[in-house]
């Protein structure tokens, strides 16, 4: 057998002359492969007796860790020499001034938040917003869901403690959804009440479809006399006018949130394929949104009778219709802030989205 401590010292300074990623691997196969220069030498310990078996096992076990501390050493310093010169190569002067060629994108998620303000101004709605901190009262108990209701399990809220009290009950929340918005305009006006409430919203999960933070929309229509029919009308005009289609089929499905009574999500009409996805036509269906006319203990939580007045709300997420819209397969990279895509999916700056004007023909997508 080689001398190992020689051989170790050699491959160590081959392990740490190794310029880059490529070459540190081959040096990887070529050492520990399946006919790597160790892997051959144990190979040999068969035909060995026992004794010396047992004893040259032992040294190549040894010589084997070492290498392959080695080889991750370098690998760390390599990794970060390359994360370095990529930053290098891809820092951006921000004290420069802005050339054509270099004009910034708005972010699609901006872009929808202009379109679904624009559609739903366009039928009286106002913009409300809350803040993002909540009490448990406005995100959980005023909706329907006091404590240890098996409504709250179904979301994984982040809880913040409440430095003047140990109770559990007392912490607050990063809220869960713009609903406590809902709250807050009941509390403060009186009905006729027609809001949307747009805004960011948190959550503990994290995959191709979810984000700890995402963007929803929720709206809130109370008054005298309305029913479900007027919540069927408003989210229809809806669809037709984010998607642009004049026709678009819609079915509503019964469901279960413990704010509204009925509840339904509605679905939309698609296509699907193995490489595409197309609104409005074919014989398949996309859910879309949560809907439904608000619990009467909702509008008393809110200091509404709900003997005189009635109302519906719904909740869409702003990123999931960014998604369907321009076509983005990947929620995550919305927050990776990856100039290189924002360039691919942002739009022209200064292009409004507006009803009379166009949602998204006013400059589209730089793509």
């Amino acid at each position: 057998m080689e001398n190992t401590e020689q051989l170790q010292k050699e491959l160590t300074a081959e392990v740490t002359a190794a310029a880059d990623m490529k070459a540190l691997e081959e040096l990887r196969v070529a050492i520990l492969g399946k006919k790597g220069r160790i892997t051959e030498m144990m190979k040999g310990l068969g035909a060995m007796p026992a004794e010396e078996r047992k004893e040259a096992g032992k040294t190549l076990n040894i010589l084997k860790s070492k290498v392959e501390e080695a080889l991750e050493s370098r690998k760390q310093v390599l990794e970060v020499q390359e994360l370095n010169a990529k930053l290098a190569d891809e820092k951006i002067d921000v004290t420069l001034p802005v050339r054509p060629e270099k004009q910034g994108r708005i972010h699609p998620v901006s872009k929808i938040f202009e379109e679904v303000t624009a559609i739903f101004g366009e039928m009286g709605f106002s913009v409300a917003e809350g803040p993002d901190i909540e009490d448990q009262f406005h995100n959980f108990n005023a909706l329907n869901m006091p404590a240890n209701h098996p409504a709250r399990q179904m979301q994984d809220t982040f809880y913040i403690p409440n430095p003047d009290s140990e109770d559990k009950d007392d912490s607050f929340v990063v809220r869960t959804h713009t609903s406590p918005v809902q709250i807050r305009t009941m509390e403060k006006q009186q009905p006729p009440i027609r809001i949307i409430a747009p805004g960011r919203t948190y959550r503990s999960d994290y995959d191709a479809t979810h984000t700890p933070m995402f963007h929803q929309v929720e709206g809130l229509v109370i008054g005298k006399d309305i029913t479900m029919a007027h919540l069927k009308g408003c989210l229809y005009d809806f669809v037709k006018a984010f998607f642009e289609l004049d026709n678009i089929p819609v079915r509503y499905r019964p469901s279960f949130f413990p704010f509204t009574e009925p509840s339904a999500e509605m679905d939309i009409g698609c296509l699907k394929s193995k490489n595409e996805l197309k609104i409005g036509a074919g014989t398949d269906w996309l859910e879309i949104l949560g809907c439904g006319m608000v619990h009467p203990n909702v509008l008393c939580a809110g200091g509404i009778d709900p003997d005189v007045y009635q109302g519906f709300a719904f909740g869409v997420g702003l990123d999931r219709l960014a998604m369907l819209k321009y076509g983005i397969p990947d929620l995550r990279t919305f927050f990776e802030s990856d100039i290189r895509w924002l360039k691919h999916y942002g739009f022209v700056p200064l292009d409004i989205s507006s009803m009379t004007g166009g949602l998204s023909n006013n400059g589209g997508a730089a793509r």
